[in-house]
C-alpha cells in the first residue's frame, strides 16, 4: 500500500508540474473527469431558509465534462448527498409542530456549461450552467423509540387514501431543473480545480413529507395504523404540546415547491491524463518507485 500511494503521489505531481505553463487554443479542449466534494441542504416546510452551512450534510459526486469549444461544454454527472431538517430549528410558531425528517438524495444530471473567459489564455474562468436532473429521495424520521421509519408508505397527509381523493401519493423518483455557477482554475492543460454552487428546483413539495393539511386521525389510524398517526403530528411529544389537529388544519405550504442545494470543490483531470495516471499507478514496482522521476508516459 505504501508503494502504491507513493507511485500515485509521484505521478500526480508530474502531471501538475510538467504541464505547459501556456496553453494553445485547443489544449483546454477534450473530455474531463471531475470529482466533487461538498455540502448539501434543502429548503422547504421544515427549513424556510436557502443554503446554510450550519444545516448542511456531506455530498460527493463524479462529473464528466466534454469541452465543445473554448466557451461551451457538455456536462453530466452523478451525485449523492444527505439532507435533514427539524422544527426544533424552525421559526418559533412552527416549533410546536415538532416534525423532522432525513433523506438521502441520489441524482443524475446532464446539461450545458458556458465559460465567461477563455481558459486557454487566462488560466481562470467563471462559468454558469443549466442541468436537467433525475433524482431519488425517501424521507424518514426516528419514532419515539428511536426506530427509523420511512414516511412515504404511511400516507401522513392521507395521500392515496380513497377518503381523501385530493391527496395524491408522491413519487420518490422525480425530475428537477438545475442551475448554478462556479469558477475554475487551470493548473495546467491536464488538471483544473474549482468551486461550484448548484441549485435544484424540484416539482414536489414532499422532500420532507410535509406539504398540505392534517387529515382525520381516526381515518388515518384505520387505514395505516398507529405509527402513521404518530409520525403525522408530533407536537404532543413535547412538554405543553397540543393534541392532534382537526381534519383540514394547515400542516404545510403546498404552493411552494422544495429545493435542494449543494456547494462543493471540484477537481478535474483530462481523461487521457487520468488513464495515464491509472496505468502508472498499477505499475507500482516500475522505475517510478526506484528512481523517483516522472514516468515517460506522462511527461510533456
Amino acid at each position: 500500500m505504501k508503494n502504491s500511494a507513493k507511485s500515485l503521489l509521484v505521478i500526480t505531481l508530474c502531471l501538475s508540474f510538467f504541464g505547459s505553463k501556456s496553453f494553445s487554443q485547443d489544449e483546454n479542449k477534450g473530455t474531463y473527469i471531475g470529482f466533487i466534494l461538498g455540502k448539501m441542504n434543502y429548503q422547504g416546510d421544515l427549513n424556510p431558509n436557502s443554503f446554510t452551512f450550519s444545516h448542511s450534510k456531506i455530498t460527493t459526486g463524479i462529473n464528466i465534462r466534454q469541452s465543445l469549444n473554448r466557451w461551451i461544454s457538455f456536462r453530466g454527472g452523478f451525485a449523492i448527498g444527505h439532507i435533514d431538517a427539524a422544527d426544533h430549528y424552525n421559526r418559533d410558531y412552527l416549533k410546536t409542530r415538532n416534525l423532522s425528517f432525513k433523506s438521502t438524495i441520489k441524482e443524475v444530471s446532464i446539461g450545458l456549461e458556458a465559460s465567461l473567459l477563455d481558459l486557454s489564455t487566462s488560466h481562470f474562468t467563471p462559468y454558469v450552467f443549466g442541468d436537467a436532473v433525475l433524482f431519488h429521495f425517501n424521507p424518514w424520521a426516528n419514532d419515539m423509540s428511536g426506530n427509523k421509519v420511512f414516511l412515504n408508505p404511511l400516507s401522513t397527509e392521507g395521500q392515496g387514501l380513497s377518503q381523501f381523493p385530493e391527496q395524491r401519493t408522491y413519487k420518490l423518483t422525480q425530475i428537477a431543473l438545475g442551475f448554478g455557477f462556479g469558477a475554475r482554475y487551470a493548473i495546467n492543460q491536464n488538471i483544473n480545480i474549482g468551486v461550484e454552487m448548484i441549485q435544484r428546483k424540484t416539482f414536489t413539495d414532499y422532500l420532507d413529507d410535509v406539504s398540505s393539511i392534517y387529515v382525520d386521525q381516526n381515518v388515518l389510524m384505520q387505514a395505516k395504523g398507529a405509527k402513521a398517526v404518530e409520525m403525522a403530528y408530533r407536537g404532543d411529544e413535547i412538554p405543553g404540546g397540543l393534541p392532534y389537529p382537526n381534519h383540514g388544519e394547515k400542516r404545510g405550504t403546498p404552493s411552494e415547491m422544495d429545493w435542494y442545494y449543494f456547494f462543493g470543490i471540484n477537481f478535474e483531470i483530462k481523461f487521457s491524463a487520468f488513464a495515464q495516471l491509472f496505468k502508472g499507478f498499477n505499475a507500482e514496482n516500475s522505475s517510478v518507485l526506484h528512481n523517483i522521476r516522472c514516468p515517460k508516459n506522462v511527461q510533456q
